[in-house]
């Protein structure tokens, strides 16, 4: 076949939406339906009833642990927490820099100096064991720099990590530097397995784009947050509560969310681009979030009721449902979290799914390499000529 034919250009969706680019085990989104899954098990179902590290250990190994595995796990990933002593020394002027910008400034930069301080070699190189050992350092790591890079940014000294914790209460401990409430730790675990992976999202589409040319680990992940650390990613949950906030009280909803809707303003919290349904995330960190109850449950939970008929009504046809954004910020909120830290916590569930990816993406040599349509102006043009120097 002639290779103008094997080349031919294919038109695709704007954004890619929809295009499927490759195979996976990990998971997927089925938005119709309202259903997402990691593996063979439903997110929300191990969300409610498993541990993080279960979790974990199903994304890297394709199983569910044993009791024994499990333990066994724990004591690993709990023993790759604590910084080598290059990256923690740096930690403080990362912080100063990133004053402005906050902790995810900071990660970009802490990500590729572990992974330059660790030795972490391109995946094209090393087998899939050394692989595996790279990423489990990797995902054990971005708890310890994020709440680091934020305490330091407070004027606060960075809390060692326990290996006695397990993984959301240890984060939990070394954000605040106490040891948080099992009604928190239970909260917020809900929430960073149910965010561990979802598809092909941006982050993990940049993740995987990365890992395709061979690159080592940490240039695979320094791209993934740099996707997530984008407004319309990641940057979301906190921007729902300002939304709230902004708001104010119940007798304002509906005026306030019209006069936004019609100026062409994003809801933040609202309408996602896979699920034509209620995100089933969102479903279950409402329940989270009503556990504990109170008044911020109480006038989220109204303003969902009210946005969506609003939604209905002044852009109907459009299934535009609630997403994660709101009551993750609600949960994270009733936790104590700060809001300048709430993508930062995204980050800390989100690099499991993107080190899972990245090594399925190892075991494929084929660079992904998409093309794009010109539409500047027609080549080639006479070349004008040269300005007198």
């Amino acid at each position: 076949m002639p290779i103008a034919e094997v080349n031919a250009p294919i038109d695709a969706p704007r954004g890619l939406a929809g295009v499927i680019v490759t195979e996976t085990q990990l998971g997927d989104v089925r938005g119709a339906e309202g259903f997402y899954h990691y593996r063979q098990y439903s997110a929300v179902e191990l969300a409610a009833a498993r541990s993080f590290e279960d979790v974990w250990y199903l994304m890297f190994h394709g199983e569910l642990p044993s009791a024994a595995q499990l333990a066994a796990f724990r004591d690993e990933t709990a023993a790759l927490r604590a910084l080598p002593a290059a990256v923690r020394d740096a930690l403080p002027a990362l912080a100063h820099a990133g004053a402005l910008s906050g902790p995810l400034a900071g990660l970009r930069t802490a990500l590729s100096l572990l992974g330059a301080t660790a030795g972490f070699r391109p995946l094209y190189d090393i087998d899939a064991d050394r692989r595996r050992v790279g990423a489990l350092a990797a995902c054990a790591a971005v708890p310890t720099l994020i709440t680091a890079l934020h305490r330091l940014g407070q004027g606060l000294q960075p809390v060692e990590p326990r290996a006695d914790l397990g993984h959301a209460a240890n984060y939990l401990y070394m954000l605040t530097g106490e040891e948080p409430e099992p009604d928190r730790v239970r909260a917020i675990e809900a929430y960073l397995i149910s965010t561990i992976d979802h598809g092909f999202n941006a982050s993990t589409f940049t993740a995987r784009v990365i890992a395709s040319t061979g690159a080592d680990l940490a240039a695979c992940l320094v791209g993934a947050v740099g996707a997530l650390s984008g407004p319309l990613h990641g940057g979301a949950p906190s921007r729902a509560l300002d939304m709230l906030d902004a708001i104010g009280t119940p007798d304002r909803i509906d005026s306030w969310i019209r006069d936004s809707v019609l100026r062409g303003d994003r809801i933040m919290g609202f309408g996602h681009s896979v699920y034509r349904t209620e995100d089933p995330r969102s479903r279950m960190l409402r329940g989270v979030a009503e556990q504990f109850g109170g008044p911020l449950v109480e006038f989220a939970v109204q303003v969902e009721a009210r946005v969506e008929a609003l939604l209905a009504e002044l852009k109907p046809g459009r299934e535009l449902h609630i997403n994660v954004e709101l009551y993750a910020g609600v949960v994270m909120e009733l936790c104590g979290l700060p809001r300048e830290m709430f993508t930062p916590t995204f980050c800390a569930a989100r690099v499991v799914g993107w080190s899972a990816n990245i090594l399925e993406q190892a075991e494929d040599s084929k660079i992904i390499r998409p093309a794009a349509r010109y539409v500047g102006p027609p080549p080639p043009q006479p070349l004008p000529a040269a300005v007198p120097r």
